[in-house]
Order: C-alpha cells, then structure tokens, then sequence
C-alpha cells in the first residue's frame, strides 16, 4: 500500500508542509511507500517533494491524503483518483477579512469553501487539525471526521538560536511578540492599540514585535505602518520583522516578555504551541481554535481593550510569581501535547480504510 500526500505549495519552514514531511517520514519508517507531490515549491526543496505532474497514478489499495487550506488544481485531480482518499482540513479565513483590503483574496477564500464542500461526497475519511475545524465539516457534507493536530518537529527547537538577533532585542523594553502573517483576521491593529496605551500610561520602554510575511495582503499591511505613524511610534516601537529563519524566530521568542494574539480567525496557531515550548507566557484572545490549541494554558482573554490588555501584559511580563503560574499551566498543555500519538493514530486511521 502507498500512502502520499498532496499539498498546493511546498514552501520551506510552512507548518502544513512541515507536518507533511513528518508523516512521510513516519510511513516510511513503518515500511509504506510514501511521498509528497505539490503544485509548487521553494528552490532547494525538489528532493522532499515532487510535482503533480510527476505522482504515479495511484490504485484502489493505495491511499491518498490532501491537505487542504486553498483552491488550487489540485481539488480536481484528487478527486478523481481512484485510491481511498484521505482529506486534512487546515481551515479557509472567511471572506470578510479580506473583502476590505483584496477583492482577489475574498474571491480565493470563497471558492475554497466551494471546493471544499465540492469533496465531501468523495471522501473516505475527513480529518482537521483542531476541533474547531472539524466542526465545520459536518455541515459541508462530510461523513466521517476526526481530529489530527499538526505532526510538530519538537527536535527542531532545540537547535541553536542566533545569539546576534537574541542581544539586539533583549535590553530594558518590555518586548511583546507576535508570530503570523500580516493578515486582517490576525487583527494586527488592536496590538498596535495596545502598544500605544503601554507606552503612553505605563511605560515609554516597549516594543511590538511582529514576525510574519508582510508581502501577502500590501494594503493592509500599509494601512498598519500609517495608523503606528498617527500613534506616533517610531520603527523601535512598532517591529515588523518579515519572515526569518528558524534561528532568529527562535531568539525572538527568548527575548520577548509576552506572546500576545489579539487574532479573530486561527484553525490551529502554531506560535502558541512554539511559545509553550520557550516558556513565553501567552495573552490570546478567545476566539475559533484558540481555547482548543491552549486547552487551559495561557491567558485566554474576552475583551480587547487597550487599557486592560496593556496592564495586564505589564503584569504579566514583571510579575515573577504570577509569570511562573503561567509558564507552569504552558508545560503541563504541552506535555499533554507531546503524549498525543498522532502518528500511530492517523496509521490506525489509514489502515481502516484498506479494503
């Protein structure tokens, strides 16, 4: 039996394709056939993952997973194949949050919705990697669902930071950090509302970092840098980093004093499981798949307002012993994170389906 995979884009560091390699990886070590097959890839990437062009037609014993969060050919191709096919929903943003700013992107999260419903009738076994999307797939059509989380790399970071980037942000400001793309639904602005509050009524000596693709959404993301400009905070206060490697992101994550998600639309967030790993203590706003990714830990919050954020950040990052409690309620999510065998479950999952 072949098990493989399909995904759109096959980009280097993307948590989607990440988790894909560390299925492949896994099949393989239990003696399946397995490979990863995308529309596109990063250069460099042509050993990990070959095209679609180039996927060996599959028969009615193999298995074939797509991992879904846009439209692309792909949707088409997949279901007609004739193995059994395995579907991981990763989430489509709605439409709302782009309509403003990209009439194209809208367009794109719309027709996902489409495509994905289009498959229903299709599929074998529908599989999401949160609760919160899983719920959704019911209502599409889909008759057998389950969750599977993101297959997370936790050996990757342990590997080295950049010491560089680690003593450049880690001086007397608070450092309040965000990891995602620069995206509406991530709601990038109410954390600037906050940086100002905090630097106006508590302290002049912080920092907003933003690490994430700022190329996505332009006008969006032009629309931030002008309101930082009428709150008058200068580039010190207001970082917008863009991608990075590893070793930076993960010197971020040790210099900064909060992870704070002020995101109204999240399928799973990764950052917040990356932040329990660096004892990063965790302000998130209660929305979507946040309280199932947290499940308990963190500081799960109903209410923007930048004055109560902001004092709670301050309290957050200077009070040692509430810090602890945080960081404390982080490990113990984690570790039931880490015990979850996600590997041998979706194994047992596939092997259901042979016929």
């Amino acid at each position: 039996m072949r098990v493989d995979q399909l995904v759109p884009t096959f980009h280097r560091g993307d948590a989607i394709g990440d988790s894909a390699s560390q299925m492949r990886d896994f099949f393989r070590s239990q003696g399946l056939a397995s490979g990863i097959y995308c529309l596109d890839r990063d250069e460099g990437l042509e050993a990990e993952a070959g095209t679609f062009a180039e996927f060996p037609a599959p028969g009615p014993g193999d298995v074939t997973i797509l991992h879904f969060a846009l439209p692309s050919p792909l949707t088409q191709g997949f279901a007609r194949l004739k193995s059994r096919k395995v579907l991981v929903y990763h989430n489509i943003t709605p439409e709302g949050f782009f309509a403003p700013f990209d009439q194209e992107m809208a367009r794109i999260c719309r027709l996902g919705r489409e495509e994905l419903a289009s498959l229903a009738p299709v599929v074998d076994l529908a599989l999401a990697d949160s609760e919160y999307n899983r719920r959704e797939l019911p209502e599409l059509g889909y008759r057998k669902t389950g969750v599977l989380p993101l297959v997370i790399d936790f050996h990757k970071y342990a590997r080295p930071m950049s010491s560089f980037v680690h003593g450049l942000y880690r001086d007397d400001r608070t450092n309040i950090l965000f990891v995602g793309r620069v995206a509406p639904n991530k709601r990038i602005e109410d954390l600037i509302r906050t940086t100002f509050y905090f630097k106006k009524y508590i302290s002049p000596l912080v920092r907003l970092i933003v690490v994430g693709k700022t190329s996505s959404l332009p006008k969006y993301y032009e629309s931030l840098v002008l309101m930082a400009d009428e709150f008058f905070l200068n580039p010190e206060e207001i970082v917008f980093t863009g991608h990075v490697p590893d070793e930076e992101m993960f010197a971020l994550y040790r210099a900064s004093d909060v992870f704070l998600s002020m995101s109204e639309h999240e399928g799973f967030c990764l950052p917040l499981i990356e932040s329990m790993v660096f004892d990063l203590p965790i302000i998130a706003y209660d929305s979507t798949a946040v309280p199932f990714t947290l499940e308990g830990a963190g500081v799960l919050i109903s209410s923007k307002g930048p004055d109560m954020v902001g004092e709670l950040v301050d309290r957050v990052a200077h009070d040692g012993e509430l810090r602890k409690r945080i960081i404390q309620g982080q490990r113990a999510r984690l570790e039931r994170f880490r015990k979850l065998d996600l590997r041998g479950t979706l194994l047992e999952k596939i092997k259901e389906l042979a016929p």
